[in-house]
């Protein structure tokens, strides 16, 4: 008897797991979700190489930024094109998850990592191991508020796209656009500046107030990933389907300061997008305390008129 009890255990689990078993996949969302984690993984590679140059005149740093940059264009195309051909499933969204986790958090994590050690190793900064371990912390956080923010998404997000028109807490990708646009802007408008010579004093300073404020920009980010602070959809609400003119001409303005100065225009965005929510939410708090303050003046007077007596008048006088 035991054994057949073990034997019919047995071949239940093994149903069980037959059941589970993934049959079937969409295979051209799912190359361009892999194309994803490709990118995020070779990002870490250039970050590896340090800031000495690469291809062209890019360091590898900038190089690393491109390919997260590449790796976001992959994940606008991997759901794009399920939801087109309507073949979504749990397997493709369980593996966007993962590859986004590669490039959207170790991979501008790493390079924060390395860029801060080159830099430490320039100065000689008598703070070094102290400084490092805030570094190491600061992209602990980063990576582990990005996958939980993942994870949550993961499980309280809605199938039908219609329905998907804000987001609860900064996206992933919008995290690492933050620090991938300060690298950039970093990379290819200060840094050059700074090494030619008869550079002006404040450029320098400059250099060194964006690098060491990256490790304080991660761990904001990594907040904003794990709020409940809603971000709007920007495809969603913006660009699918039919809008106002306007929002044509501000596409077609955005995509000209792009072309003119993509450093720039990149930092604003990101940075932009990323602290629009919380502004927000510091703006309505303020008015809803003025609201209470101004509630509580209005019940401190009435409460006082009602304390004062009013003489009664004197008919004879």
């Amino acid at each position: 008897m035991p054994r057949l009890k073990r034997k019919a255990t047995k071949e239940r689990l093994l149903r069980r797991v037959q059941r589970q078993r993934v049959k079937h996949i969409t295979v051209l969302p799912s190359l361009v979700t892999i194309l994803n984690g490709v990118c995020g993984f070779t990002a870490i590679v250039f970050a590896s190489k340090g800031p000495e140059a690469g291809i062209g005149q890019l360091s590898h740093f900038a190089m690393a930024c491109y390919m997260i940059l590449a790796a976001m264009i992959a994940d606008m195309l991997d759901g794009r094109l399920a939801r087109i051909s309507q073949n979504t499933s749990s397997f493709g969204g369980q593996l966007d998850s993962l590859c986004d986790t590669i490039s959207f958090g170790v991979a501008p994590a790493f390079l924060m990592l390395q860029i801060l050690e080159h830099k430490l190793e320039l100065t000689g900064f008598f703070g070094e191991n102290l400084l490092q371990r805030f570094i190491w912390l600061a992209a602990a956080a980063y990576v582990t508020c990005a996958t939980i923010r993942l994870a949550r998404f993961n499980v309280e997000n809605e199938e039908d796209e219609s329905a998907h028109m804000s987001f609860m807490g900064l996206p992933t990708p919008a995290a690492a656009g933050v620090i991938v646009s300060l690298v950039i802007f970093h990379q290819e408008i200060i840094l050059p500046e700074v090494l030619a010579e008869g550079t002006r004093p404040y450029l320098s300073f400059c250099e060194g107030a964006i690098v060491y404020a990256l490790p304080f920009l991660v761990l904001g980010v990594a907040v904003l990933m794990v709020s409940r602070l809603r971000y709007p959809h920007i495809l969603n609400q913006y660009i699918k389907g039919k809008k106002p003119f306007a929002h044509f001409i501000r596409a077609l303005l955005f995509l000209g300061l792009i072309i003119w100065s993509r450093q720039t225009v990149l930092v604003l965005i990101f940075c932009g997008f990323a602290a629009s929510s919380f502004v927000k939410w510091l703006y309505y708090k303020a008015i809803r305390k003025r609201g209470y303050l101004a509630l509580g003046t209005e019940h401190l007077a009435l409460a006082a008129s009602d304390e004062v007596e009013i003489p009664a008048q004197d008919n004879n006088a």
